[in-house]
């Protein structure tokens, strides 16, 4: 016990001396390393008969832990040493400026889908949304799209090519988001009145085409609803939207989801080669629309014998050139920072029917 002893008064005295981190590890190392004095002595407890090994071996354990107490107590005491020394010669000015940090902007697209959901929320209508690779059949059976359709041909349609012997069903990318409104009556069956915004894919491509773009669909079923309805839902969409009461004209048309079908123009002057909507003497196609077709509602699984509805289909990147002013589709996906800067739209300031659409 003397040699215990000895050995406590050794280490706590050099603990107590270490100047620095270093010096302590030396010391944890000489004292309770593998090949330290104290581990050495455990070593030797299997030497010795039980009374004695009993006795000796409390007094180890309790040398190691007071040892290792003041290791820990040394160190956090020169930590706190080197953090006042730093404290002493380092300096913060806090009057100084913080620095700027960058601030991203909304895109165009997501500004003008948030628009458009929330003047069609305020009217009642639910998001609805669907995959975005569909089976030929929702994308166009369905919708009483016939085999023969121009759409249904590969210059126009993205199929999925499947591998030789896979009999299953084609697949495409979606051509429109109609097929969310054939899942949506299949789901939640009549009344219904939601909306499918989304990205769908065509075969085009030019200054106001591309192969990917945005749409956003709307659809209502009820007992009574009429192509009154449709117009005064899209009469109060347009004017909401642009800010400004907008004049429309609808004018016959062909869908082979709807029947009867409808093109909408908006009124609208060119002056001094700037586009106003609502004014003026011209007009412009902007949107397709009209009356469910009693097939499309039989693919849904709702009775054409007693519910009825109407649908309509926008472009939300067309929408969003006429409003904001942005002359060419594609710089919509060229990831150009400049043209985002230039068009884009505060991060926090989102858009509500009562505290306005846009800034």
């Amino acid at each position: 016990m003397d040699g215990l002893d000895a050995l406590k008064g050794k280490y706590l005295e050099g603990i107590s001396g270490a100047g620095d981190e270093s010096a302590l590890e030396e010391i944890r190392l000489a004292a309770l390393g593998k090949k330290g004095e104290i581990s050495l002595k455990m070593r030797e407890l299997g030497k010795m008969d039980p009374e004695q090994r009993q006795a000796t071996g409390q007094a180890l354990n309790a040398l190691k832990d007071e040892i290792d107490t003041a290791l820990r107590a040394k160190k956090e005491a020169l930590g706190d040493a080197a953090l006042d020394a730093r404290l002493k010669t380092e300096w913060l000015d806090v009057t100084l400026p913080g620095r700027p940090r960058g601030q991203g902007t909304i895109h165009p697209v997501s500004q003008v889908t948030d628009e458009v959901t929330a003047i069609f929320a305020d009217m009642g209508f639910a998001v609805a949304e669907g995959p975005q690779i569909e089976s030929d059949w929702y994308n166009f059976d369905a919708l009483n799209i016939a085999p023969e359709h121009p759409a249904r041909q590969e210059h126009d349609t993205f199929f999925m090519h499947r591998d030789a012997g896979d009999n299953r069903p084609p697949h495409v990318l979606r051509t429109h988001t109609s097929p969310v409104q054939i899942r949506a009556m299949q789901d939640q069956g009549a009344p219904i009145r939601v909306i499918a915004p989304g990205r769908v894919y065509r075969m085009d491509m030019d200054q106001t085409h591309a192969p990917m773009f945005h749409q956003i669909e709307g659809l209502a079923i009820d007992r009574d609803l009429s192509m009154a309805n449709l117009k005064w839902v899209l009469e109060e969409f347009l004017s909401a939207f642009f800010e400004t009461r907008v004049a429309t004209r609808f004018r016959a048309s062909h869908f082979p989801f709807t029947e009867p079908s409808a093109e909408v123009d908006i009124q609208c002057s060119w002056v001094g080669g700037q586009l106003r909507i609502g004014e003026g003497d011209g007009w412009m196609e902007v949107l397709g629309s009209g009356m469910v077709h009693p097939h499309v509602l039989r693919a849904g699984g709702i009775d054409p014998e007693e519910w009825q509805g109407f649908a309509f289909g926008i472009g939300i990147d067309r929408l969003a050139m006429l409003k904001y002013g942005i002359p060419d589709l594609r710089a919509f996906f060229e990831s150009d920072l400049r043209w985002l800067r230039h068009y884009g739209f505060a991060s926090l300031d989102m858009p509500t029917v009562h505290g306005g659409l846009s800034r």
